[in-house]
C-alpha cells in the first residue's frame, strides 16, 4: 500500500480545501483518472492518480482542509486489482492475499453453487498450508499489517535540499520502534541528518536501501502505528482461532503442525546453544531499541542478563553493569592461569618472530596487492565541495597576500587564560582570540565583511560578522561559523567553537551552522601546513589560511637575536571588490591586535 502525496499544485501554495472525492474506497482506479477536486485561493483543481491501483483509505474528507505534501489517500498499486474486480464480480471478497477467501453468495447463485465455491476456497487455503510450514502462518499477518500501513514522508531537511543519501538504517524491518527514536541516517549536501520516528509503530517496509538517494517530500518508509498493529494482530489472533476446517484441512493441519514444531525447535536450539536450555521457549524480555542496540554492539545474550525494571524490563544500567562484571573476571587470573597465559605470550612471540622473519622475504607480487584499484563515487559533501570550489575558483578572480605573525605574547596570555577557562568547561584556544580581533578589524574595513550581489550591480555590506572556519570532517570539507563574533566575548567565542569542532567532525553540523557566513579562516597549521593558498568560499569576498607556529630567531628593538613564535597567513581576496591596499590595511590592524593583545582589549565593547 502506498500514500498518495499531494503535490505542489500553485506556486507558494500550501494547503488547498478538499471539495469532492470522485473515488471511494474499495475502486479500481486508473493511471491519470481524476480522483478529487480541490480548491485553491485561485482556482478549482482536479487530481489525477499518478498510477492505476485498488483505493484502499481516504485520508480526508470533503470540506476539509488538504496540506501539499502531505497524504491524500491510500492506494494498492495495482497488484491484486486485476484479480479483485474478478472476484468481485463472481460475488467473492479477497479478505486474505494468503487463500483465506470468504465468499458470498450472489442472487443469482444456487445453493450447490455457493457450496462448491466454499469447498475450493477451503482446499485451495489447505494447499497454501501445506506450501510452507514458514511462510503459511506469517504471511496473513504481514500481509494485514502492509494493508495498514502508513507512509513516512521525508521531510524538508535544510533549505533548497531536495535529495539525500540513505547512509544507515538504524532499525530493520519487522522491529517495533518509538517516538523520536532515530530511524535512518541521511547525507545532504551539506551534513549528516538524523531522521525520528513521529509516532510509535511497527517499521512494515523500507522504500530505500543504503547508499540509495531519496527525494524529499516523498515516502522514507512504511509503519504500521501501534493501536492499528494491536487491533491487526487481535483481528489475526481470532480469525486464526475460527478457521473453516474442512476435512481436506483437518488432515494437513497435523502434519503441518508437526513441521511447524519441528523447525520451531531447531531454532530454539540455535538461540538457546548458550544457555544450554533446549527446546524450551524463550519469552520476549522488554527491553528499549536504544537497550538491544547496544547488546547487538556487544554480542550479548538478552537472557543472561537479569532485568531490574518493571516486569523485568532489562534497563540500560543492567547491561553496563552485566558488562563491568565480564572485564572484573577476565582480569581475575589464578595463578595457574597466570603460567598459562605467561606460555602463551611466549609462544606468540615466537610466532610472531616467525611472521616478521616471513615479511622479510616477502615477494613483489605481494608488495603490490597491498594497493586496490577501485573507484569511488564522489557524493554527499565531497561532491558539493568540488562543485563549489571549480566555481569559486573560476569565477571569482583571487589575489594573494602572505604575512607573519608574531604571537609570543598573545600564547603567553591564552596560557594564563586557560585554567579559568576550564574551570567553566570550556577548551581555550588560539582561535577565538584570533576572531575576535578579526571582528574588530571588520569595523574598520567592512568591505571585507561584505558580498558581491548575483547581477555584481551591488556591494552588499553585511550586518554581523559571521566567521567560518574549515573543519576537516569524516564526510569531507565543512565551513560552519559562528554568529555575531563582534558581539560575543572571547569565552563565548570559545564555547561556539568547541560546538561546532565536534559537531563537524561527526558529521552532525546543524544546517543553520553552515549557513550565512561572511569571513572565513583555514587553519591548515593545526595538520603541519606552513603555507598555502586558500580558496574564497562563494559568496565571500576573503578567507585567511593560518599556517603552523615555529619558534623563530628575530631581532629585537635592540638588535638582539631572540626567540619569538612566529604564524605566517596567507590571504585570498575576490579582486573584483578588494584590491591590495584594502586586504593590507586590513591585515596589519588585524595582525595589530594579535601581536598586542592588551590593545585588543580597549577595543572590546
Amino acid at each position: 500500500m502506498n500514500d498518495f502525496i499531494l503535490p505542489d499544485i500553485g506556486e507558494g501554495i500550501v494547503e488547498c480545501e478538499l471539495v469532492k472525492w470522485l473515488i471511494k474506497e474499495g475502486d479500481v482506479i486508473e493511471e491519470d483518472q481524476p480522483v478529487a477536486e480541490v480548491m485553491t485561493d485561485k482556482a478549482l483543481v482536479e487530481i489525477p492518480a499518478p498510477h492505476a491501483g485498488t483505493v484502499v483509505k481516504l485520508y480526508c474528507q470533503e470540506g476539509e482542509i488538504a496540506r501539499v505534501h502531505a497524504p491524500l489517500f491510500a492506494v494498492d498499486d495495482g497488484v491484486r486489482s486485476d484479480s479483485y474486480s474478478d472476484k468481485t464480480r463472481h460475488g467473492e471478497r479477497e479478505d486474505d492475499p494468503a487463500g483465506d477467501v470468504m465468499t458470498v453468495a450472489a442472487p443469482a447463485r444456487s445453493t450447490a453453487q455457493a457450496k462448491s465455491a466454499a469447498s475450493q476456497a477451503a482446499s485451495s487455503q489447505s494447499d497454501v498450508a501445506l506450501s510452507g510450514s514458514n511462510e503459511a502462518p506469517a504471511t496473513p499477518t504481514a500481509a494485514a499489517l502492509e494493508r495498514r500501513s502508513r507512509d513516512f514522508i521525508l521531510p524538508d531537511i535544510g533549505e533548497g535540499i531536495v535529495e539525500c543519501e540513505v547512509v544507515t538504517w538504524h532499525v530493520a524491518e519487522g522491529d517495533t520502534v518509538e517516538e523520536d527514536q532515530t530511524i535512518v541516517d541521511v547525507m545532504t549536501d551539506k551534513a549528516l541528518v538524523e531522521i525520528t520516528a513521529s509516532e510509535p509503530g511497527r517499521i512494515v517496509r523500507f522504500h530505500y536501501a543504503q547508499g540509495e538517494n531519496a527525494r524529499v517530500h516523498t515516502p522514507l518508509y512504511a509503519y504500521v502505528p501501534d493501536e492499528e498493529a494491536e487491533a491487526e494482530s487481535a483481528e489475526s489472533n481470532e480469525s486464526t482461532e475460527s478457521d473453516v476446517t474442512s476435512p481436506e484441512r483437518k488432515q494437513a493441519q497435523p502434519e503441518y503442525l508437526s513441521e511447524n514444531r519441528q523447525e520451531g525447535d531447531g531454532k530454539s536450539d540455535n538461540r538457546s546453544g548458550q544457555d544450554g536450555r533446549h527446546g524450551e521457549s524463550r519469552p520476549r524480555i522488554p527491553a528499549t531499541p536504544a537497550v538491544r542496540r547496544l547488546l547487538r554492539e556487544h554480542q550479548l545474550d538478552i537472557q543472561a542478563i537479569a532485568g531490574s525494571g518493571r516486569n523485568g524490563r532489562v534497563l540500560k544500567e543492567d547491561v553496563l553493569a552485566y558488562l563491568k562484571q565480564s572485564e572484573t573476571r577476565e582480569t581475575d587470573v589464578t595463578p595457574d592461569d597466570a603460567h598459562k597465559v605467561g606460555a602463551a605470550a611466549e609462544t606468540d612471540k615466537a610466532a610472531a618472530e616467525a611472521c616478521a622473519v616471513a615479511s622479510d622475504v616477502v615477494s613483489d607480487e605481494v608488495r603490490s596487492s597491498r594497493l586496490e584499484a577501485k573507484a569511488v563515487p564522489l557524493k554527499g559533501v565531497a561532491a558539493v565541495m568540488a562543485r563549489r570550489m571549480v566555481q569559486a575558483s573560476t569565477q571569482i578572480p583571487h589575489f594573494h597576500y602572505g604575512d607573519e605573525l608574531d604571537i609570543t605574547d598573545l600564547l603567553a596570555l591564552r596560557a594564563r587564560l586557560k585554567i579559568r577557562a576550564e574551570q567553566q568547561g570550556i577548551r581555550l584556544t588560539l582561535m577565538p582570540f584570533i576572531m575576535k580581533a578579526m571582528a574588530l578589524a571588520v569595523i574598520e574595513e567592512p568591505i571585507l565583511n561584505a558580498r558581491l550581489s548575483e547581477d555584481e550591480s551591488e556591494i552588499l555590506y553585511q550586518g554581523a560578522c559571521n566567521i567560518g572556519m574549515a573543519v576537516d570532517s569524516a564526510s569531507g570539507l565543512m565551513v560552519p561559523n559562528v554568529k555575531g563574533v563582534e558581539r560575543l566575548s572571547i569565552l563565548e567565542i570559545a564555547r561556539e567553537v568547541g560546538r561546532l569542532t565536534e559537531a563537524a567532525r561527526s558529521g552532525r553540523v546543524a544546517p543553520a551552522d553552515l549557513k550565512g557566513g561572511t569571513l572565513s579562516i583555514s587553519n591548515i597549521g593545526a595538520l603541519g601546513g606552513t603555507y598555502a593558498a586558500p580558496i574564497i568560499n562563494q559568496p565571500e569576498v576573503a578567507i585567511v589560511a593560518l599556517g603552523r607556529t615555529q619558534r623563530l630567531p628575530r631581532f629585537d628593538g635592540e638588535g638582539n637575536v631572540c626567540a619569538r613564535d612566529i604564524m605566517t597567513i596567507t590571504w585570498a581576496g575576490d579582486h573584483r571588490i578588494i584590491d591590495g591596499g584594502t586586504i593590507a590595511r586590513f591585515s596589519n590592524l588585524w595582525k595589530h591586535y594579535l601581536e598586542h593583545p592588551d590593545e585588543m582589549l580597549l577595543s572590546l565593547s
